[in-house]
């Protein structure tokens, strides 16, 4: 088995007396691309946000390749290696495409100044190759708000992939994309992360995509994991299937 990058102990947070991640206790391995699946309020925001710094957890921790990062600010987990997607893309509409990429490699490493280019300041060579590996260089120059929504994902993505991160956490990557593009998304998506050999968790309500994508899937119920394994398993489960599914 490849060596764990992602772990979790006893984690646990409540909203309003509800318990929206109770004890979880979870490990992803190196090269694993884990769909996250369940109804709204399930828990797998939650979970997610509680990895990548953006909510405390009332208990447990947070483990990242052996160190400790809970509690830490979603830019310095950032610093450590994980990176996220939102379900809205979080882009800079009134940049091009190009400066996107040039604006997250620069301001999430602190590189910005009111006296340095912006250019001179990252190493724009892995920008321009972000920008083919997710198929965006032929639009490099446009506006990002001019974008379709398949596009947009693409780019929100890529913002996050120039900063050569571990592990990649998306949020619903093929929300708001047409069925005709939802598929073509994924294969440039997976394509990316395997070239650049980027573990992922992707949040997903397409079962479709999920089946197709994943090799592995949490099912999250009440704030627990209620199934963890293989495609086939997982949507097999019965309560799965009564909960999450045909919920």
């Amino acid at each position: 088995m490849n060596p764990i990058l992602l772990k979790t102990t006893g984690l646990s947070l409540s909203f309003g007396g509800i318990s929206a991640c109770d004890g979880i206790d979870f490990e992803l391995a190196e090269g694993e691309r884990l769909a996250i699946v369940g109804q709204n309020g399930a828990g797998k925001t939650t979970f997610v946000n509680i990895c990548t710094g953006y909510l405390k957890p009332s208990a447990g921790h947070v483990y990242l390749d052996g160190e400790d990062i809970t509690g830490l600010s979603p830019r310095k987990i950032t610093r450590r290696g994980v990176a996220r997607s939102f379900q809205i893309p979080q882009i800079f509409t009134e940049h091009t495409v190009r400066e996107c990429l040039l604006i997250a490699a620069s301001a999430r490493r602190d590189k910005l100044g009111f006296f340095r280019s912006i250019d001179r300041s990252v190493d724009v060579a892995s920008v321009d190759e972000t920008l083919k590996l997710v198929q965006l260089a032929e639009r490099s120059h446009l506006q990002a708000r001019l974008l379709p929504e398949g596009q947009r994902k693409l780019l929100d993505v890529a913002m996050a992939l120039v900063l050569n991160p571990r592990l990649l956490i998306m949020d619903e990557p093929t929300s708001g994309v047409s069925s005709e593009e939802k598929h073509e998304l994924m294969e440039t998506l997976m394509k990316a992360l395997s070239e650049r050999k980027v573990t992922s968790i992707f949040v997903e309500h397409d079962f479709e995509i999920v089946e197709r994508y994943a090799t592995r899937i949490a099912a999250w119920i009440s704030g627990k994991i209620a199934a963890d394994g293989p495609p086939k398993k997982v949507l097999e489960n019965p309560e799965v299937i009564r909960n999450v599914i045909g919920g």
